[in-house]
């Protein structure tokens, strides 16, 4: 699994990083860092829900 950013609509409102703060994270500057780009398959739930969770859709899971 992979973690995929949008960085063009991607608006630094930190819901992903609220509920998944192992694999995301805002800068001092609102800039979305992606902490692990290939989280454990056993995180996958957990994952799931930060992506979705992403109101402006910047945010998708590769296998």
């Amino acid at each position: 699994m992979r973690i995929l950013v949008d960085r063009d609509k991607c608006e630094g409102l930190g819901m992903c990083e609220a509920m998944a703060h192992e694999y995301f994270e805002l800068d001092d500057d609102d800039v979305m860092v992606l902490l692990e780009e290939n989280p454990p398959e056993s995180e996958r739930d957990k994952v799931h829900a930060a992506v979705q969770a992403c109101p402006v859709l910047a945010l998708s899971l590769q296998d």
